[in-house]
């Protein structure tokens, strides 16, 4: 094993430039025998995180024993890569934990929303309600399984933004 590979753990920040493990700028490159084939994987892990955020194919060297050894151009585009994975993520998570109706009303344009709060113990949501200024006009905690839409928003304010029946 290379100095590199044996400080891994001693800095957790320290970049390190190895064949087969390269951390920099918050990401950290690992390639993997790959357990479904003969093959290598390369795994992207983000600081911080437990889990990789990405896991791909990796390619073979010259020998076709061993795994091409990383460099800087194939961490760059691995970074890339994994950067919008998460990326995509989080726009996935955000879509479904909020959603947002917006009405026009008779007093004017309202918008109604509805946060949910993914906890183990108690999921819940918060629905509510502001004006064209922001100004908000109702906040109530509802099931985490509340189902937004135009006609339960347009029921909800019309009835003065309390509990949804």
């Amino acid at each position: 094993m290379t100095a590199a590979i044996d400080d891994f753990d001693a800095d957790p920040e320290a970049p390190i430039h190895d064949a087969r493990l390269w951390r920099d700028n918050g990401w950290t490159a690992r390639v993997v025998k790959n357990n479904d084939d003969d093959g290598w994987a390369v795994e992207m892990t983000l600081a911080g995180h437990a889990e990789p955020a990405l896991i791909g194919p990796w390619t073979m060297g010259r020998d076709k024993k061993n795994p091409k050894p990383l460099d800087t151009s194939a961490f760059n585009t691995l970074v890339k890569t994994a950067h919008e994975v998460v990326r995509r993520h989080e726009q996935a998570q955000h879509a479904r934990l909020h959603k947002e109706v917006g009405l026009m009303l008779d007093t004017g344009r309202v918008t109604v929303t509805l946060d949910v709060v993914p906890d183990e113990d108690d999921p819940h949501a918060w629905l509510a309600a502001s004006d064209a200024d922001g100004g908000e006009l109702g906040r109530v905690r509802v099931s985490a399984n509340f189902r937004l839409t135009s006609a339960s928003a347009q029921a909800w304010v019309e009835g003065g933004c309390g509990k949804p029946r």
